[in-house]
């Protein structure tokens, strides 16, 4: 279904089908989790052992540009990826387990308004990220909020 739901997305936004492009896609839209093209790359040849790395990072950046992935940075500037349903969006990361969740942009656009109206500035396009730890995985360590939240 995931296969199916990476095509129908690639062929929306007019992304050329190739068996490889379909096959990284297929895999970075099951994986729910940010990856890096290494780690992408090694899931991939799992089932397809012809796909080379090159083609890997190609799929990736053509992705990005088509609104279906998005680049995310890791500790120590590494890129990690996550695949995107289209339409504009935000992402919380969780640092810990490294699932991303969408956020919606309703949840951003008052931060937008006031920017506007308190600094005059036209926002044209806002990209946003927030990194932390998810409900489960705060759950999982509660100490670790109070912490944080001491040290500020």
């Amino acid at each position: 279904m995931v296969e199916t739901t990476a095509e129908t997305a690639l062929q929306q936004t007019g992304v050329r089908l190739t068996p490889q492009r379909l096959a990284i896609a297929g895999v970075l839209a099951q994986t729910g989790k940010e990856t890096s093209a290494q780690e992408l790359y090694e899931r991939v040849r799992k089932k397809h052992a012809y796909i080379g790395r090159a083609t890997v990072f190609r799929s990736l950046d053509r992705l990005v540009s088509a609104g279906l992935a998005q680049r995310l940075e890791r500790p120590g500037h590494v890129s990690a990826y996550i695949w995107c349903e289209p339409g504009h969006h935000h992402h919380l990361i969780c640092t810990t387990c490294r699932t991303v969740e969408d956020l919606d942009e309703g949840a951003v656009a008052p931060l937008a308004e006031t920017i506007a109206r308190q600094r005059g500035f036209r926002v044209d396009h806002a990209t946003l990220d927030f990194y932390g730890e998810c409900r489960t995985c705060s759950a999982r360590h509660p100490r670790s909020r109070t912490v944080r939240r001491a040290a500020r």
